[in-house]
């Protein structure tokens, strides 16, 4: 405990606690440090984790809160990267996938967090990821196949890109006219729709959309009647030590085996390790608890924010020794038994976001 500090510990339900820590001199005046700090400790014997989607949909966004009063969660706090704006509004910015099914891929090089139930406990563990995918179709004929390599799933085209559409998405892709659409159900082509955009996702099968030399190869070889598998890899470093049940992009890593990671290990702006800012971290204790932790900020006073390397010490002593850092700013939330009881920073409030990690009792 650090001086100045004050921390309250609440039992929430089975395996799960809040504690809640302020930082500084709250009777100073205004212009110093001062921190708001939130963190649930969970024991995975006794609580376990879920991943919640906004109106389960990949486009669109929630409330944290509202995502987990859907679910009937004990507690939550906010997830992954976003699309903020636009026709896409609520697109994961990065990793998601769910029992090995890819929805969203990897981007700007952050880690990852993946989570499972095992052996009744829940384990988790973070990780870089990587992943392969590719489109193999029928050949002409009936001999062999051809394969061309998918650039994205479930998100915008761009020049030359051929991207995976799953029924999580959307009722359609919500693409323009200007590239080509191969819609699939049960391993076969059922109809292709040229220069005309957003096609239905059938519940039971995908969408592979291109643009440029994507569409040209959707129009030469998948036509109605042609077979076709989608095949993908996930790769992660290290290794996982189990099948997640979901993976969930953040970034950057803040810890690994007990130390800090160097900030040249991720690709994110300077910026955004120097400045103070609200953030939320998942992390493992080495007792084997997890923690999911909010940091308030943007707000003088109440709570200043952290730098990257500030909540990498926060995580620290909170005993973690595998941490990351997730979508922060004023997507920062905690929700505990239906209450936020943290103060996010936008001045409406709560805001909604793309995805929640849930805490549920056993």
């Amino acid at each position: 405990m650090e001086a100045g500090e004050t921390r309250t510990m609440e039992a929430v339900g089975p395996g799960l606690d809040l504690l809640s820590i302020k930082r500084g001199d709250f009777a100073a005046v205004l212009g110093g440090n001062y921190w708001s700090i939130h963190a649930l400790i969970v024991d995975p014997a006794k609580a376990r984790l879920g991943l919640g989607i906004a109106l389960d949909e990949l486009v669109g966004t929630e409330k944290t809160s509202s995502i987990a009063a859907r679910h009937g969660a004990m507690a939550a706090v906010n997830g992954g990267y976003f699309r903020t704006e636009g026709l896409l509004k609520g697109e994961p910015a990065g990793l998601l996938a769910i029992a090995g099914r890819i929805l969203s891929e990897p981007a700007r090089g952050g880690a990852s967090l993946g989570a499972a139930e095992s052996g009744g406990t829940t384990r988790i563990a973070v990780a870089h990821i990587r992943i392969k995918g590719e489109v193999l179709a029928a050949s002409p004929g009936g001999k062999g196949s051809e394969s061309h390599l998918i650039n994205g799933f479930n998100r915008d085209r761009g020049r030359d890109d051929l991207v995976v559409f799953t029924p999580e998405f959307h009722r359609t892709t919500l693409t323009d006219p200007s590239g080509a659409e191969a819609i699939v159900r049960a391993g076969a082509v059922v109809e292709v729709r040229d220069k005309a955009g957003s096609a239905s996702i059938p519940s039971d099968g995908i969408v592979i959309s291109g643009r440029g030399a994507s569409a040209e190869w959707i129009r030469s070889r998948l036509r109605p009647g042609t077979t076709v598998e989608v095949r993908t890899e996930i790769q992660a470093e290290p290794p996982l030590p189990f099948e997640p049940a979901f993976l969930i992009g953040g970034g950057p890593r803040l810890l690994r085996a007990g130390r800090t990671v160097p900030s040249e290990a991720e690709a994110f702006p300077d910026g955004f390790y120097a400045s103070r800012h609200p953030r939320t971290a998942v992390g493992i204790r080495a007792d084997g608890r997890l923690v999911l932790a909010v940091v308030d900020g943007r707000q003088p006073g109440l709570s200043v924010g952290m730098t990257i390397a500030e909540l990498a010490g926060l995580m620290a002593d909170l005993g973690c020794v595998e941490a990351l850092n997730l979508d922060g700013g004023g997507s920062t939330t905690m929700v505990v038994k239906g209450k936020v009881v943290n103060s996010p920073s936008d001045p409406a409030g709560e805001r909604a976001v793309s995805d929640a990690i849930l805490i549920f009792g056993r």
